[in-house]
């Protein structure tokens, strides 16, 4: 394939067309590709109990079997991003894909709890590669008139990926052996590699800056990586050393990127309330996302005596709710502005998990769990379309693929943060997960902070966006 700047008609090229067989190819790639990053950040809190017991894992371990992959992808997913403008959006999507296989390989083969954490972190620099680049693709791509309709798609079957992947990896655990939900990334791995060298056009942007800022880049791992050491491994001789470490690298971090001639995370776009709102209520919100994922899921199997297939089912609502209520959401925003969802929404999702506190031995699902999901899921339905919305129309168009990466980076630290502090907060440590009637306490905990946080999330949103209502420009689809 010939390598294009913004799209295939770089060099007379014409862009590929929706329905053509050229453009199935190019929406498979794309889908396989952000459908598997999806599917292991959905399947993986449902074979927690399981990776425990089978590599006798403490509980600090299993955060970082979750958080190391959080880690690597927050830090580097704007890496990710510039490398795909600079060096080719294709190639740097198949070497992301290539890098995920080979990382997944080696999660399904690790023999201890650490050799696990290891594989995690480089399978994290996989997805942070391949990310930015599945929609980026398919932008470059498509002929103008056909991206809002292929995006629909691929959003739309990349909401299937995040529905089926609770419930198909708790399936797999149970049938098989948590070591399938990353050994079927192999093939899959390998199918997006051959179809994207075969059929998916390369594509790069000429404006892009020359320079890169690999002291930032450095920086933001370095401080997100030591930050979250402390609160995991909070009892270790070395917590405070690294938590005050990490905590000067991100400072340095924001240094560097003041003055910087081509930052990694533009400083002045903060400049904007609205950005500055939406990224804080970000932070707050997708941190008490991913706690309570990882500790429902948990509290279902160890407490409840849910299998992991019926703990994955129960999560199913989030991504139902998000697959049907998305566009209505953002026709709606659009009509009235942003800052009701966005104040409201977070709120709503706060009483949802106060509505899950209670959860005990023997819970039900239908009386107990599905109640206060569905209305966890409403409220996130209701502030995802506008706070997305809210972060492009907040940059000038020039920045807008930066923006968006920025409020995906802040999402992804978020649960990154709340997963690595809350255990230690709420007093659990070591084999407590296996222990019902101490994890127990330790959940009610957690999600009574979690709950907070929410209703924090959108208290700010509602002081901060004052009267501000204008919304100038709609989202690419995102899923949570």
């Amino acid at each position: 394939m010939t390598v294009t700047t913004g799209g295939c008609q770089g060099t007379g090229e014409p862009f590929i067309r929706s329905g053509t067989p050229a453009g199935r190819w190019v929406l498979l790639a794309a889908i396989l590709g952000s459908g598997i990053a999806i599917l292991d950040g959905s399947v993986v809190n449902v074979a927690l109990p399981a990776i425990g017991a089978d590599l006798g894992a403490e509980m600090a371990q299993l955060q970082w079997v979750v958080n190391a992959y959080l880690l690597t992808l927050a830090s580097l997913i704007l890496v990710g991003g510039g490398l795909g403008d600079r060096w080719g959006r294709r190639r740097v999507f198949l070497i992301g894909i290539a890098w995920f296989g080979a990382a997944s390989l080696l999660c399904a083969v690790a023999q201890t709890a650490d050799q696990l954490v290891l594989a995690r972190l480089a399978q994290g620099v996989g997805g942070a590669l391949l990310t930015p680049g599945s929609l980026a693709i398919i932008q470059a791509s498509f002929a103008p008139q056909d991206r809002g309709k292929v995006i629909g798609q691929w959003a739309g079957l990349g909401g299937v990926a995040a529905a089926v992947g609770p419930v198909l990896g708790g399936w797999v655990v149970e049938v098989s052996t948590w070591r399938w939900i990353f050994l079927v990334n192999v093939p899959i791995a390998a199918l997006i590699v051959y179809v994207g060298v075969r059929h998916v056009p390369e594509s790069l942007d000429p404006d892009a800056p020359h320079g890169y800022d690999l002291t930032g880049s450095a920086l933001g791992v370095l401080g997100l990586g030591g930050v979250t050491f402390a609160l995991i491994e909070v009892s270790s001789p070395y917590a405070l050393l690294f938590g005050v470490g990490g905590t000067l690298a991100l400072a340095a971090f924001l240094l560097v990127e003041s003055r910087s001639p081509h930052p990694l995370m533009p400083l002045h776009l903060f400049r904007s309330r609205m950005f500055s709102v939406a990224n804080a209520m970000t932070l707050l919100v997708y941190g008490a996302l991913g706690a309570m994922t990882f500790f429902l899921v948990l509290q279902l199997q160890v407490v409840s005596g849910y299998t992991p297939w019926q703990a994955g089912f129960a999560t199913l609502p989030i991504t139902l709710f998000m697959l049907f209520g998305s566009s209505k959401s953002g026709e709606l925003a659009a009509r009235i502005g942003p800052r009701l969802q966005m104040s409201l929404g977070p709120i709503v999702c706060g009483v949802g998990a106060l509505m899950l506190v209670p959860l005990g031995a023997d819970a039900n699902y239908w009386l107990d769990v599905l109640p206060g999901m569905s209305v966890f899921s409403l409220g996130l339905v209701a502030l995802v379309a506008p706070l997305t919305t809210s972060v492009l129309a907040a940059a000038p168009d020039r920045f807008a693929g930066v923006a968006s990466g920025i409020n995906n980076a802040v999402a992804r630290t978020g649960s990154l943060l709340a997963v690595a502090a809350l255990p230690a907060l709420v007093g659990l440590a070591g084999a407590d997960y296996a222990q019902p009637e101490v994890f127990q306490a330790g959940y009610r905990s957690a999600m009574l902070i979690s709950a907070g946080l929410l209703v924090a999330g959108g208290l700010i949103t509602f002081v901060g966006l004052g009267r501000t209502t204008g919304v100038a420009r709609q989202p690419s689809p995102a899923a949570p």
